[in-house]
């Protein structure tokens, strides 16, 4: 049995240690901040095609994170001579990362079936000039004549054309697959509640694997030995060009008055978590050993887990969603779609060779 690998290569410089806590906590916090600030103040005059390209590129560097910077050094962990036995005897990283995309998968199939199901949320709502609302549509039969109009069930989406009251003849709001409509929606007032919940759950879980990833980078950062400046250096540009992408997706989002701070919660939490892992680091630098069997298993668990959850989201959530099932972009003009692929691929590219140099 190979013996692991006892203690760290720390060698001192502890003031460039402890800098570095704070130059990639604002890094990080100004990368995911930005999107969501100029998203918010659009009278600042930042121009509609950088929000496009920033998307895009957010999009390529969230799958390249997954699959340069999780599941190389997942496979490394979990690799190492140090470790013997059934971890050595079966590909883990695969395995827990297919297990996290499964888990992935129920989770975003559960809440979709949530949202669609809630209380409150099937609602018939007819919108008027003053503001009101009718009853809940859970009450109504499936079909409905008034006068020349039905209610039609398709194929389990319910439509609803009822006749309006007498001089509010464009204030109806139709129920469609789950979804309001309204010509007349007040902002924050009605969206659609089923794409919001898909949306935030998406992103959190999003935030939530590249923050697991983003504790340890800070923890081998805070011990590294002679490769710490340029793991350092490498570090400020990963953490600030990871949170523009988080940023761009969590900007994307339709945000509700009501959870009007969720976005700066999901950023904070991004920004706070290298800074953290770099400060739990210098705190047990003289016990803390990045090449102990406990700490491999724990590292190469944790980055396939991060990488699963990201592979599902940058392929389901940003790259299916974005593309493929969505209307807009199945009817935008070609050199749309390249720009948006383009960027994409750019973003990709950016972080693979970011992940190449550290």
């Amino acid at each position: 049995m190979t013996n692991c690998t006892i203690g760290n290569e720390y060698n001192g410089s502890l003031g460039p240690r402890i800098s570095s806590v704070f130059v990639i906590l604002f890094g990080s916090f100004l990368g995911a901040w930005s999107p969501v600030f100029a998203a918010r103040h659009r009278g600042l005059g930042v121009p509609e095609w950088l929000f496009f390209v920033a998307r895009y590129f957010g999009s390529g560097m969230i799958l390249a994170t997954a699959f340069i910077h999780l599941l190389g050094p997942a496979n490394d962990a979990l690799s190492d001579p140090c470790l013997t036995g059934v971890i050595a005897e079966y590909p883990w990283v695969e395995g827990i990362c297919l297990m996290a995309v499964f888990l992935m998968f129920l989770v975003e199939l559960v809440t979709v079936r949530y949202a669609r199901r809630s209380p409150g949320q099937s609602h018939d709502i007819e919108q008027t000039h003053h503001g009101r609302a009718n009853k809940d549509s859970d009450a109504l039969p499936n079909k409905a004549f008034n006068g020349d109009q039905e209610s039609e069930v398709t194929a389990g989406v319910v439509q609803d054309y009822r006749e309006e009251p007498a001089g509010l003849e464009h204030d109806t709001v139709p129920i469609v697959a789950g979804g309001v409509q309204s010509s007349h929606q007040e902002p924050d007032e009605l969206f659609d509640s089923q794409s919001y919940r898909a949306h935030l759950t998406a992103i959190a879980v999003l935030d939530f694997g590249i923050i697991f990833h983003s504790v340890f980078i800070g923890l081998t950062l805070a011990v590294a030995g002679e490769e710490f400046q340029t793991l350092y250096i490498v570090l400020v540009f990963h953490q600030t060009f990871e949170g523009l992408a988080v940023g761009t997706r969590v900007a994307a989002v339709d945000w509700p008055k009501s959870t009007r701070w969720a976005p700066y919660m999901l950023i904070i939490a991004y920004a706070i978590s290298t800074p953290l892992g770099i400060a739990v680091g210098l705190g047990v630098r003289t016990s803390f050993s990045p090449g102990s069997r406990n700490t491999l298993i724990t590292n190469g668990v944790f980055d396939s887990i991060s990488a699963g959850i990201l592979i599902f989201t940058g392929l389901v959530e940003l790259m299916g969603r974005d593309f493929l099932f969505s209307d807009r972009m199945q009817k935008a003009p070609l050199r749309e779609v390249v720009a948006a692929v383009g960027s994409m691929c750019l973003g990709a590219g950016c972080m693979a060779l970011i992940g190449f140099w550290a």
